[in-house]
């Protein structure tokens, strides 16, 4: 979350919902240091809610959406469990998508089930032409690159097998929003086994931090260093500001009696 205040009340609905109709789930919200209201709405949100087992982080410092993946990971990883399933705080996917994914045991069968906005099937709401125009083109430059068919570089609702980041091999990638497709470059390079599924994306009152020729600039420079030379460049550190943990602090979590019924 980042300054999802107008958005993380309805987000936890839907998480709500979709634990309503049986599905086991612990849940993490990780606020990375929003400006508004976010934390005191996210957390009025889990009073209300009921879940299993629910926390609610801030991250000592400003990590950037590849640094709030990390918290995310190292997270699941440290409680136990074997499956983490992202979703953006800003309400623009809908965690619905995967149940039947879920259900069906897809994510048994492979490291990364990734949301695809860009895969036939998907269904996308105020997303203007130019900007699926650019994804399609990049999505399709990013796999001959890549030798993988990519539907979408990063959307907000993707699951990950949490042992496949054991080693690390993921905290040398950017912070910043170019995260994402560091970590599908190295998804295929280190060969895990790597599906999409279609989801549905809408923009209403969300607000974009990425700027779409810049990005498509860094893109570009990110994916020649790529082709030049491989090796070097997943096994180098991407991060403008390297560090040795991404430390965050809880704000909330669910009470023991609450998470023992």
């Amino acid at each position: 979350m980042y300054n999802c205040a107008a958005q993380i009340g309805r987000v936890v609905a839907q998480i709500e919902r979709v634990a309503a109709a049986g599905h086991d789930l612990a849940v993490l919200l990780i606020d990375n240091r929003s400006r508004d209201d976010t934390v005191a709405v996210a957390q009025a949100a889990l009073d209300r809610a009921r879940f299993g087992q629910a926390w609610l982080l801030r991250n000592d410092e400003n990590y950037g959406l590849g640094g709030s993946h990390k918290v995310a990971f190292g997270f699941a990883r440290d409680h136990g469990f074997d499956y983490v399933i992202v979703l953006h705080g800003d309400d623009q996917g809908a965690l619905s998508d995967i149940v039947p994914h879920l259900s069906a045991g897809e994510h048994v069968l492979c490291d990364a089930l990734l949301g695809a906005r860009f895969q036939p099937g998907a269904r996308l709401q105020g997303y203007s032409r130019l900007r699926t125009w650019a994804n399609r083109v990049f999505n399709l430059i990013f796999s001959v690159v890549s030798g993988h068919r990519l539907y979408d570089l990063g959307s907000g609702l993707n699951l990950f097998r949490t042992a496949i980041f054991d080693d690390g091999w993921h905290l040398g990638y950017a912070d910043d929003l170019t995260f994402n497709y560091y970590l599908i470059l190295g998804l295929v390079w280190r060969g895990h086994k790597v599906s999409f599924f279609p989801i549905s994306w809408r923009e209403d009152d969300q607000v974009s931090n990425a700027r779409l020729t810049s990005q498509g600039l860094r893109m570009l420079r990110l994916l020649w260093r790529r082709i030049v030379g491989p090796r070097a460049f997943f096994a180098r550190d991407h991060r403008d500001c390297p560090r040795a943990a991404y430390p965050a602090t809880v704000i909330w979590h669910t009470p023991a009696d609450e998470a023992a019924a």
